[in-house]
């Protein structure tokens, strides 16, 4: 695919490593720690040859953007879709910003894209996104916020790296929209406050988070209205062979009603333009 495009094409993959991985032993793929046993062991060699690993057997395959590593802080341990299934590395956020960092780092040598997740903090959740709605209003910690703070500067210094919003309401950031549908989130918290100049992109649209309430042509007008770059949707959790055709004359007719800055979409494109130049700087 990639010969016949004249710029990089993204191919993402989660390889988080433990129980979420999309390439797995019983395919032929190497076995993988978790965050959560990498966060135990605290060795940043140990670390380090997990990501160099992970990263080297993406880019052999043609896979050339990792939606990892998780920076949420396992505040709660039976977060069902946190805690429970051990996708953070700690509680601690240094010590999730050591071994992020490590992580990021690696796949940058070899020439993957990473990207932090899921803003603004999906630690303290009590329920699973991708099965309905997540409110974080009374769970929420500040401290969740400083593992991204502290790797979006290393973003900012040319790290390759994005940032995933997660699908989770807070009523102190908007009264409205879950996380991942917010202006507020998207540019005043994350772009204004903590300064990410990068590509932002949702989690899956696809999830019950969003389903339950918004239909996917919606979802894909207010994700892009509030200043998201790019939308995953999946396809897997409900497949909809059609979506691509009903969905971009409808985002069209958006920007043209103005529902959606042209001025937005521009800067999403330059900002993914970007992202795939430094792919091409780096090999």
């Amino acid at each position: 695919m990639q010969s016949y495009s004249s710029t990089p094409l993204l191919i993402a993959v989660d390889q988080e490593g433990g129980m979420v991985k999309r390439l797995k032993a019983e395919t032929g793929f190497p076995e993988t720690e978790s965050a959560k046993d990498l966060g135990i062991h605290d060795d940043l060699v140990r670390t380090t040859l997990h990501a160099a690993c992970t990263a080297s057997i993406l880019r052999t395959i043609g896979i050339n953007y990792n939606l990892a590593p998780v920076v949420d802080l396992n505040i709660f341990k039976n977060n069902p879709v946190i805690g429970k299934i051990n996708r953070s590395f700690s509680a601690d956020p240094d010590l999730v910003i050591r071994h992020a960092s490590t992580w990021i780092r690696e796949h940058t040598k070899q020439n993957i894209i990473s990207c932090l997740k899921h803003f603004p903090g999906h630690g303290s959740s009590q329920t699973d996104s991708h099965l309905g709605f997540t409110d974080i209003s009374s769970t929420w910690k500040e401290t969740e916020l400083i593992p991204f703070k502290k790797l979006i500067n290393l973003q900012n210094k040319n790290q390759i790296a994005s940032v995933m919003l997660g699908h989770l309401f807070h009523n102190d950031f908007d009264t409205q929209y879950p996380t991942s549908l917010s202006k507020a989130v998207v540019n005043n918290l994350l772009r204004k406050q903590l300064g990410f100049k990068g590509v932002i992109l949702t989690d899956d649209l696809q999830m019950k988070a969003i389903t339950d309430k918004y239909g996917l042509e919606e979802s894909v007008c207010l994700a892009l209205a509030a200043g998201v770059d790019m939308i995953i949707v999946g396809n897997n959790l409900e497949y909809d062979p059609g979506f691509l055709k009903r969905v971009i004359p409808v985002i069209i007719q958006a920007v043209q009603e103005k529902r959606i800055s042209e001025n937005h979409i521009l800067s999403a494109w330059k900002r993914i333009g970007r992202m795939k130049e430094q792919l091409i700087m780096e090999k």
